[in-house]
């Protein structure tokens, strides 16, 4: 690929969506706080919200927060709901039976579990988000065509080749090709598939970029200048990141995630549906471990149910601490300095003409 090419993707996303590098952070549900995320936009990345657990009036009240902090472009995450999944008394007894082990025992509702997907769509439209992200499936044409009558813009994020191609003929602006590296929530359409479709990301970034004409962004396992380079060479127009920026202060994660993922080699972590019944990447702690030969998990949202009690308690041994592939270099320093450093180190690997 002639490095005339890089550089023209690079600039004409950036001048698109208003950055002066090409850097995303990742939407993390429950770690992107206004001031990472406007960290992030005034370095001259974009910032991110993962909104998953917000209701409505949380999502408004974080998008005018960042407003109020920051002028920088934005983006707001939501997932696409799976079907309702079938409850099994006799299961989560069991289920929560071993988790007693690792926390208070659980009890699930019979209510909602979830928040109101269209509800909080409603949201993201009244809020004017600039740009709108999912994952876990895709919008439906009428919330494409409400997306671009307001001219806001959507990233599908997507785990294979199949998926890329969907997401482009529902009209996504973006796809997000997230390699297996990445920590947190694997973005597969379908949740039995997740595992056994994981696509590292030097496999999936040019396969994606090979049969989509929208811009691809690179997530998973960039943690330093060399991974940013080498997914830009591989045909992306930009970079998120994700678990680089949990060290920073911005980020304000608890101290035992922050610390354990100082050193931590990536054969440490482990895709895993312990902790939500949805496949994720965290830190093979001795509860992800004992998982493994445990009860199976129950399906999402009901296994994030019934871990509550044990996450909330936030013993090490235990705690949900998401992780990607290359958490060890992640470095405790302000976001800002994190996103800079990596563009610099990327721009001296790739040449002139950044």
């Amino acid at each position: 690929m002639a490095q005339s090419d890089l550089w023209h993707r690079v600039h004409e996303f950036c001048e698109t969506y208003g950055l002066d590098l090409p850097l995303l952070m990742a939407p993390m549900a429950g770690a992107s706080p206004v001031a990472l995320a406007g960290a992030v936009a005034d370095a001259g990345g974009m910032g991110a919200c993962g909104a998953l657990l917000m209701a409505p009036d949380d999502i408004a009240q974080w998008a005018a927060g960042f407003r109020a902090r920051s002028n920088g472009a934005f983006q707001m995450n939501l997932w696409v709901p799976d079907p309702e999944p079938a409850r099994d008394p006799a299961h989560e007894a069991a289920l929560a039976e071993f988790l007693t082990q690792w926390g208070p025992r659980p009890e699930v509702s019979d209510g909602p579990l979830v928040q109101d997907f269209d509800a909080q769509f409603d949201a993201l439209l009244a809020a004017g988000t600039p740009v709108v992200s999912t994952i876990m499936g895709l919008l439906t044409a009428e919330q494409v065509a409400a997306l671009r009558a307001r001219r806001m813009r959507w990233f599908a994020t997507v785990t294979t080749v199949a998926e890329a191609r969907a997401a482009q003929s529902a009209g996504a602006d973006a796809v997000i090709a997230q390699g297996a590296e990445a920590g947190g929530h694997r973005g597969s359409f379908d949740a039995q598939k997740a595992q056994a479709q994981s696509v590292g990301g030097l496999a999936l970034i040019p396969a994606v970029v090979d049969v989509v004409d929208v811009p691809v962004i690179a997530a998973g396992g960039i943690g330093d200048g060399r991974a940013m380079a080498a997914a830009l060479v591989l045909g992306a127009s930009a970079v998120m990141l994700g678990t680089a920026l949990l060290r920073s202060p911005e980020a304000g994660v608890a101290p035992k995630w922050a610390d354990a993922l100082s050193g931590l080699a990536p054969e440490d972590t482990r895709l895993t549906r312990a902790f939500s019944g949805r496949t994720g990447r965290a830190v093979a702690t001795p509860y992800v471990r004992a998982a493994e030969t445990g009860p199976a998990p129950a399906p999402y949202p009901v296994q994030r149910a019934l871990t509550a009690p044990m996450r909330a308690a936030g013993e090490a041994r235990s705690m949900q601490m998401w992780a990607g592939q290359a958490a060890a270099r992640a470095r405790p320093e302000p976001a800002g300095q994190t996103v800079t450093r990596i563009w610099d180190q990327a721009q001296a690997l790739l040449g002139s003409a950044g």
